[in-house]
């Protein structure tokens, strides 16, 4: 059985919780660590990792996400994202 790839749908429904605390700062919402923690952990492969990392990178632009608290959010949650999360980021260069 092969495992469904990662969606930009899944990406965005995951990080949802997010938004207040990207756009605005504060306190991250427990279910956004809950969601940025699903959403890695669902990324297996090369290919999802960098579906994911696109993903973000076009929300980042989208929801006009204030970019310092972007590259805070692994640290908040206490996770490892190997790329900083960034209307800029080369998601092409980089090695999963």
């Amino acid at each position: 059985m092969v495992a469904q790839a990662v969606t930009c749908g899944q990406v965005t429904t995951s990080l949802a919780p997010c938004l207040g605390y990207l756009m605005n700062g504060g306190a991250a919402a427990p279910e956004c660590c809950t969601g940025v923690k699903n959403i890695l952990g669902a990324a297996g492969t090369a290919a999802d990792k960098q579906t994911v990392c696109n993903c973000l990178k076009d929300a980042a632009g989208k929801y006009n996400i204030n970019e310092q608290y972007a590259q805070a959010l692994p640290g908040v949650c206490k996770v490892n994202v190997p790329y900083n999360i960034s209307r800029s980021t080369n998601c092409a260069d980089i090695r999963f």
